[in-house]
């Protein structure tokens, strides 16, 4: 008895859990891009730190050993500072161009 009790409230609860979720308004879609992209700039913040202090400490690895600075086998690139954040649609739009004045009478 108690194992059917079990599997019917399990049956009833999975029915619940596979019900159909309504769509996503273009609102909520637009404020999941910008999220998304707030953590993409988040991540290139992080990269950036990351490479400046790896760069720190193998500065002090060097000065500390009194051991020249080997050339790197293979060249590595710069840190690449990501600057402010840019929400996407400041990003994709240029500046806005000066509009010419029509020549007029006079």
């Amino acid at each position: 008895m108690k194992k059917t009790l079990l599997l019917i409230s399990v049956l009833a609860v999975s029915g619940a859990a596979l019900a159909k979720l309504p769509p996503l308004s273009d609102e909520a879609k637009a404020k999941a891009a910008e999220a998304a992209a707030k953590t993409a700039h988040g991540n290139k913040v992080a990269d950036y730190q990351l490479c400046k202090s790896r760069e720190k400490v193998a500065a002090h690895y060097y000065k500390t050993t009194g051991k020249g600075k080997p050339a790197p086998k293979e060249a590595t690139p710069a840190c690449a500072d990501p600057g402010p954040y840019k929400p996407p649609e400041q990003a994709a739009a240029p500046a806005a161009p000066a509009v010419a004045k029509p020549a007029g009478k006079g």
